[in-house]
């Protein structure tokens, strides 16, 4: 577990050997929300009221603190973290909110050892960003971020099982606490971390919040202390380091089949296939360009994920802005299907087509956008407009029920649009003359009537019977009629609607 601490910047309005304060608007006036290390040779603080700083410091450098912005920043600056691991998780308010954990368990060795991929994350943050950081290793989220803000050293790793020897003589702040719980600590004696360690729980138990020994306890590691990563981990995860910079759609495609064509090992050995996919290209500069991608059926082709990928790129071009280059670019699958192994010969017609189909609404997808591309799911229901849905492709159709005997229109219309002028026997008796959109039909056969009746359940009123009836007029044109309402029981004056046509 590697926590790591960064320091404000220095921007180009503000001189960094000066004092330079960020105020809060609280209780009795503005308030220090942090404080450059000029500000703090002044004994100034987080917390003091700025009419007070200003009487300690001549010519105070003063800025409105921006949480939201702050945020976002932290979470970019986490997401370019990635490239190190892929779980990256912002500190909160509780921690801070001014750093980040990375989890690297199974990632250090990729840079030569953890000591080393210290060194790199460190000058990386320096040079990118213009941050110097606080950087600490340990087992455990607690001891890190302990080690990183109050270690005398800014790089330091823990070997496993020391977290005890190395909290000892750090003080009470090294554990997280609400500033209510270090100042009774510290009213009552205690003035280091060791100082509580050989205590009996009990007393501390009964007096303080659980807050006190929880935290100790995630520190040691004896409760797990769960991190929400800045992105959903991957299922699998590929990433490569470039010796030199990429800029063109080709050069990000080449290296895409390459990492595609490593995760196909594992997914080949687990029997599952790649339903959802990232591409992340790492900015010379920092930035970090996420290319997100869906997929219909679970797949392990590497020539289907590289065109996907392709017109991903050329949908983004405008958006996507190479900069200084990508030095860096990671492929994680991010959702995994079964995809159990198959005879790849003698395939039957089905299978490829089947195949040939979800390649074409992946294809389109991409083009379109993921919303763009419908199709219709049946729904259990005998109402007609309610029958089907039409949401986005998410995975193979849902199957549809046997077809019924009962005739229904290629064209259905989205809302059932009244008929005019309607000539028909009272009370069962078919149309033998309607006008729908201007224009006066002859009916010279009808076929009918099916009755429908109203979802009771689902209206506080009761809604009239529908009356169906399949009608072709003079010129072959077939339409589906509905009467509303039954005579003599709902209605007296029944009403007419055209809802679909017939190719």
């Amino acid at each position: 577990m590697l926590a790591a601490l960064a320091k404000n910047p220095s921007g180009k309005p503000v001189d960094p050997d000066r004092p330079f304060v960020l105020v809060v608007v609280a209780t009795g006036g503005p308030r220090i929300a942090a404080l450059n290390a000029a500000a703090e040779a002044l004994s100034l603080a987080t917390g003091d009221l700025l009419a007070d700083a200003r009487a300690k410091a001549e010519f105070l450098q003063v800025r409105d603190a921006d949480p939201a912005a702050d945020d976002a920043a932290l979470r970019r600056l986490a997401l370019w973290a990635t490239r190190y691991t892929p779980t990256a998780s912002p500190w909160t308010e509780d921690n801070g909110a001014d750093g980040f954990f990375l989890d690297i368990t199974g990632s250090a060795h990729l840079f030569g050892g953890e000591e080393k991929l210290l060194a790199d994350l460190a000058s990386r943050l320096q040079k990118n960003f213009g941050l110097p950081a606080r950087l600490a290793v340990a087992d455990t989220p607690g001891a890190a971020w302990a080690l990183s803000r109050f270690h005398k050293t800014p790089s330091f790793v823990l070997p496993p099982g020391q977290e005890a020897a190395a909290l000892a003589p750090l003080p009470i702040a090294a554990l997280r606490l609400v500033p209510e719980t270090r100042a009774t600590l510290r009213r009552l004696g205690f003035k280091t971390v060791g100082s509580l360690l050989d205590k009996p729980r009990a007393p501390f138990a009964a007096r303080f919040p659980t807050e006190l020994l929880r935290r100790v306890d995630q520190a040691l590691g004896r409760i797990d202390e769960p991190l929400v990563p800045i992105v959903a981990p991957p299922v699998y995860h590929c990433l490569r380091y470039l010796l030199e910079p990429i800029f063109t759609h080709d050069a990000i495609i080449a290296h895409a089949n390459r990492l595609m064509a490593t995760l196909i090992h594992v997914l080949t050995r687990d029997d599952v296939g790649a339903r959802a996919l990232r591409l992340c290209l790492y900015n010379v500069d920092g930035a970090v360009e996420t290319i997100d991608i869906g997929l219909t059926l679970p797949t392990r082709s590497v020539a289907h994920v590289a065109r996907l990928i392709e017109l991903k790129l050329e949908a983004l071009a405008a958006a996507c802005d190479a900069g200084f280059g990508f030095e860096a670019i990671g492929l994680a699958v991010t959702c995994a299907e079964p995809m159990p192994a198959r005879q790849t010969e003698l395939t039957s017609v089905t299978d490829d087509r089947t195949e040939r189909c979800a390649s074409l609404i992946d294809a389109l997808r991409q083009r379109l956008g993921p919303h763009s591309v419908r199709h219709f799911e049946p729904m259990a229901s005998h109402i007609p407009e309610r029958a089907e849905v039409l949401p986005p492709i998410d995975g193979e159709a849902t199957a549809w029920p046997e077809a019924e005997q009962k005739p229904r229109p290629l064209l259905l219309l989205p809302h059932a649009e009244p008929a005019e002028d309607v000539t028909a026997l009272v009370p069962d008796g078919p149309p033998r003359r309607f006008s729908w959109r201007g224009v006066t039909y002859d009916i010279t056969g009808a076929q009918g009537p099916e009755r429908i009746g109203a979802e009771w359940w689902r209206y506080r009123e009761p809604k009239p019977t529908r009356d169906y009836y399949l009608v072709e007029d003079s010129s072959g044109h077939r339409f589906w009629l509905f009467r509303e309402g039954l005579y003599g029981r709902e209605t007296t004056a029944a009403r007419w609607f055209v809802h679909g046509l017939f190719a």
